[in-house]
């Protein structure tokens, strides 16, 4: 068959979509991106993978969303496509109604994390719960990352083909560093002594990944904070540019907290910090927690969508109340104090990352479940 990958910017489809297109690609299927230029398409060209590239804006912007869409439908037209696959949510708008538009006979939706959540005003939640409705009209298979919204979108009606497919990641890439020399010197080359305990963070630099809590908890918490991330050009959340920049006279936080920026590295850096932290307000089904469950280390999330999917409280590490300060910091602090209880936090998370997160089980579901689909498609 021949499929289209679609979303909004470079980022996804190089770090989310990338492994999918390789497993559909291997399974003998022309695999073709869409998603709006950047420079991070150039790895996914170098993988052989041709990507076409259409102006998304992650704004309210009617206009540019109607000329990317009639930059789909010319497309979708000349491509003929078996499938569209589309990915985060206004490229996914645009991409199911261009589908429809020109009669493509499978359209497929992954809902990386519903834009509503339970912590938005009522009229805005039911907006976004309304164009999701409006979307679920002209898609065939709806694939959700977390079991809870693929409940969610089973009782809204959303689609008739709802599946929750979870999220995973290499599991042989992302595991504990075992060479305790070695681990030391990459500490230490990014300022960590061998007596710190580092606290890894890894999000947009915007304010809904919960980075003002995290620095006012930070204040009574006696550990490094390596902060892994970048704001994207395209970002229209809330800027933490102020907080960073209070930060640099803030006594309390002087030393504690390094900005690392955007890296290819993660992995690595997971390898040598002691405890994984996201004090999200909002996720689907964060990659980020699993990346940290499988290099051993406890996390510290807040209790919403998605983390609490993925984190055991008091196993694998700690939920905490949205917007708590006080309750993270008092678990970052008795994961700090505590070396064994990181330990076993670790090892649990590690377990339970290999049982369940696995990249490859997940491809494979998508895989599996639309060839099971497709047997009703007339391609």
């Amino acid at each position: 068959m021949k499929i289209c990958q679609l979303a909004s910017v470079d980022f996804t489809m190089r770090h989310f979509l990338l492994p999918l297109m390789e497993g559909m690609r291997n399974e003998g299927h022309e695999v073709i991106g869409v998603c709006a230029d950047g420079p991070k398409l150039a790895a996914i060209r170098e993988k052989g993978f041709r990507v076409e590239t259409v102006e998304f804006k992650r704004n309210y912007d009617i206009l540019s969303h109607f000329k990317a869409y009639r930059r789909l439908v010319r497309l979708f037209r000349n491509e003929r496509f078996d499938i569209v696959h589309v990915h985060t949510p206004i490229a996914a708008l645009i991409g199911r109604l261009a589908a429809a538009r020109v009669g493509v006979p499978k359209i497929v939706y992954t809902a990386h994390g519903f834009y509503f959540h339970e912590n938005q005003s009522f009229w805005l939640r039911s907006i976004f719960i309304a164009l999701e409705w409006l979307g679920g009209r002209f898609t065939d298979v709806l694939f959700t990352q977390a079991e809870e919204d693929a409940e969610t979108a089973k009782r809204f009606g959303f689609c008739k083909d709802i599946m929750a497919i979870g999220n995973g990641v290499d599991i042989n890439r992302f595991q504990p560093f075992n060479d305790i020399t070695e681990r030391q010197i990459k500490r230490e080359a990014l300022g960590a002594n061998s007596d710190d305990v580092v606290i890894l963070m890894v999000g947009r630099l915007v304010a809904e990944k919960g980075y003002l809590e995290l620095f006012q908890a930070m204040k009574s918490v006696r550990a490094k904070l390596w902060v892994v991330g970048s704001r994207l050009e395209s970002d229209h959340a809330s800027s933490i540019d102020q907080a960073i920049e209070n930060l640099k006279s803030d006594p309390a936080l002087s030393g504690k907290i390094s900005f690392l920026g955007y890296r290819t590295d993660v992995d690595d850096l997971m390898k040598i910090a002691d405890i994984f932290t996201l004090p999200s307000h909002r996720e689907g089904m964060p990659r980020s927690i699993i990346e940290g469950m499988a290099s051993g280390l406890p996390v510290v999330a807040t209790n919403i969508r998605g983390s609490r999917e993925e984190v055991i409280d008091g196993k694998t590490g700690f939920l905490t109340p949205l917007g708590n300060v006080e309750a993270l910091s008092q678990r970052l602090t008795l994961l700090v104090s505590d070396e064994k209880m990181r330990t076993t936090m670790g090892e649990n998370g590690r377990r339970r990352a290999i049982d369940l997160y696995s990249e490859k089980n997940v491809i494979n579901r998508q895989i599996n479940h639309l060839k099971l689909t497709n047997e009703t498609c007339h391609v």
